[in-house]
């Protein structure tokens, strides 16, 4: 079985939470009992996250050797000229090591559910939307990457893995692929 789901901002990739201050978990959102992530999205971040209950399948989805492509819309503080794309395609020296090169490209603020909370706004800042193509996963990497090259993350969503796209999901809904 592979579930495609909608993590909305400010839930735990995981069913349980042992912190002192519970968070929301996926336990919420009436999953099919024995699927788990294939994967994970940072707690702040939202968008396609896939489950199964296949553990050779989550293999082959997350494994890095298989090289699979992860898209992310992301919504930067500033506005990237050409260095900073180039730098993002290129490859970004991070303290555990320079990742791999990505497709980096501008895009239009695309049509998305509002963020709850919203991302603050500030006049005098402007921001922008890029969309990202990775086939790496390390921890918190597109957030580090942007930070990298001067263009700090403010909303962070994942609209692809591989052929599995996000499509019209709503947050927090779920469907069988």
């Amino acid at each position: 079985m592979l579930i495609a789901f909608n993590k909305p901002y400010g839930v735990l990739c995981q069913f349980t939470d042992r912190s002192a201050t519970p968070r929301r978990t996926l336990a919420a959102f009436g999953l099919p009992p024995g699927v788990y992530p294939a994967g994970r999205l940072d707690y702040d971040s939202e968008g396609l996250l896939l489950l199964t209950d296949d553990g050779a399948l989550a293999h082959r989805l997350t494994d890095p050797r298989h090289k699979r492509p992860k898209t992310y819309w992301v919504q930067v503080e500033g506005v990237p000229d050409a260095a900073q794309l180039a730098a993002l395609r290129d490859g970004v020296a991070l303290k555990d090591g320079p990742t791999r090169p990505a497709r980096a490209r501008r895009i239009a603020a695309p049509a998305l559910w509002p963020r709850d909370p919203p991302v603050r706004y500030r006049k005098t800042v402007p921001d922008a939307w890029l969309e990202l193509t990775l086939r790496e996963g390390r921890n918190r990497q597109v957030r580090r990457m942007t930070a990298a090259v001067g263009l700090p993350t403010l909303r962070l969503v994942r609209v692809a893995i591989g052929a599995h796209r996000l499509g019209a999901l709503a947050p927090g809904a779920w469907q069988a692929l």
